[in-house]
């Protein structure tokens, strides 16, 4: 309890830990808007595939010396959209491109870091699993925008969204240009991955993108539920993570993830008693 009211007093003195914790709150609740569409579309695998591939554009753009997020946004999208095009027009099967563009983006990242002067381990440690003091001003910027975006879209095309991700033949017979919105959401997707990176890290992000929803979904079928709830949870798990992750000195990310572990597993737990009681309760009627 100490530790964490250190970690309270501390905010309002470090001016990179605020920024963690505002960039923290605004990537929880995009990445749990976002999140339950790539979990109802059942393209989780996708959105690891663009988590990876934005690496090479990270390590690209530190041997250039430029903005490293830009690089990874840039590859980010392009991959997203690639994927997309190769998977609707069936030139290539979707998890094969999802496969290639993952392994060619880490190897270009790695190689291109390696090639950077005065590189080091701990550099890639940080994009990798994530860093609180590598999170900037800029940062939050970026994701308070990106979150207005998610939020207002979110009440404005819910019910559209919400078509294409659970039957895109149904959507196509309403009139719903189902490949404009799979395309805007592949951009959504990656811009939300790229700008959660600071906090999670390229290999861990894709859990906060889903296990906020399994945990919501667990005790609800409903999608205005799921969507509503899933960020709360996603936000809550990454400020507790923060905290422990200053406390013990650990990657965010990392703590972060234990947080939601240990809360998919209770809330399994109890959704399966509650199926037992209820189970229970007919035999006996």
């Amino acid at each position: 309890m100490d530790g964490y009211m250190e970690f309270l007093n501390d905010i309002f003195r470090y001016g990179y830990l605020s920024n963690a914790l505002v960039a923290c709150i605004l990537s929880g609740i995009t990445c749990g808007v976002v999140g339950t569409y790539v979990v109802c579309r059942r393209m989780v695998f996708l959105a690891g595939g663009i988590t990876h591939a934005s690496f090479g554009g990270l390590g690209l753009a530190c041997y250039l010396g430029v903005n490293p997020i830009g690089g990874a946004l840039l590859f980010a999208v392009l991959s997203a959209l690639g994927i997309e095009w190769a998977g609707s027009r069936g030139r290539i099967r979707e998890d094969s491109a999802i496969g290639i563009i993952w392994s060619v983006g880490m190897a270009v990242g790695a190689l291109f870091m390696s090639f950077r002067s005065g590189y080091t381990s701990g550099d890639l440690a940080s994009y990798l699993f994530g860093s609180i003091i590598t999170v900037t001003q800029d940062d939050v910027i970026a994701l308070a925008g990106l979150t207005v975006v998610v939020l207002v879209g979110t009440l404005i095309w819910l019910r559209t969204v919400m078509y294409v991700a659970f039957d895109r033949d149904f959507a196509c017979s309403r009139g719903i240009p189902t490949s404009v919105i799979a395309y805007l959401m592949a951009v959504l997707v990656a811009m939300t991955i790229v700008l959660s990176i600071r906090i999670m890290g390229i290999v861990l992000l894709i859990s906060l993108i889903t296990m906020p929803v399994v945990i919501v979904n667990t005790l609800s079928k409903n999608y205005r539920v799921v969507v509503s709830v899933a960020p709360l949870v996603a936000v809550i798990a990454n400020v507790v993570g923060l905290g422990a992750s200053y406390y013990w000195e650990v990657p965010p990310g990392a703590a972060i993830i234990f947080v939601l572990t240990v809360a998919l597993i209770v809330v399994k737990l109890l959704s399966l008693r509650s199926s037992k009681m209820k189970s229970l309760h007919e035999n006996h009627s």
